[in-house]
């Protein structure tokens, strides 16, 4: 990350898939991270780990594994810029869709507009040009797409046609 810190233009979003990720916090920061989500499983004080990620003025977020409710949010989705909703088991690259991730969406969306909370919605895992535009439309924000670009013969004609994806209006 802090070789690709130094030469990148664009924001850097990192996904901590660690535990006790409050020992990292720092470094992240230091080496230009913009965008830090840790898991709600791995973290025991997750209230006191996004504020810390505040403070050092990146953006917080906070990742929930497939078999986490959204309902585990409810104390703490204020403190939180950004929700990451994996769509695979983490582990390993390559992994099939869960399909449950669209209602998980749709309900997370409808938490974040009945609190009026100023929060994101980032989906991680098997994200590809079929599920992409349903992902949209259940209201999800920010798409990860690791193989359905980088497993291609041509990673940038992968981006564009992720990117021609017709907007969607959130609800």
């Amino acid at each position: 990350m802090e070789a690709i810190a130094k030469h990148a233009k664009k924001p850097l979003d990192a996904h901590l898939m660690i535990v006790d990720p409050d020992r990292y916090i720092t470094h992240f920061r230091d080496i230009g991270i913009n965008y830090l989500s840790i898991h709600y499983e791995a973290c025991t004080h997750l209230h006191r780990t996004l504020g810390q990620i505040r403070k050092l003025n990146m953006k917080a977020g906070v990742a929930l594994n497939p078999h986490t409710p959204i309902e585990f949010l409810t104390d703490v989705l204020e403190e939180a810029d950004f929700v990451v909703i994996m769509s695979v088991n983490p582990g390993f690259s390559g992994q099939r869709f869960i399909s449950h991730t669209y209602s998980k969406v749709k309900r997370l969306k409808e938490m974040i507009c009945l609190r009026g909370v100023d929060c994101l919605i980032q989906v991680d895992g098997g994200v590809n040009h079929s599920n992409s535009k349903q992902l949209l439309e259940a209201g999800t924000d920010i798409l990860v797409a690791g193989n359905a670009v980088f497993n291609t013969p041509d990673p940038a004609t992968a981006i564009d046609l992720l990117k021609v994806i017709p907007y969607i209006e959130s609800p």
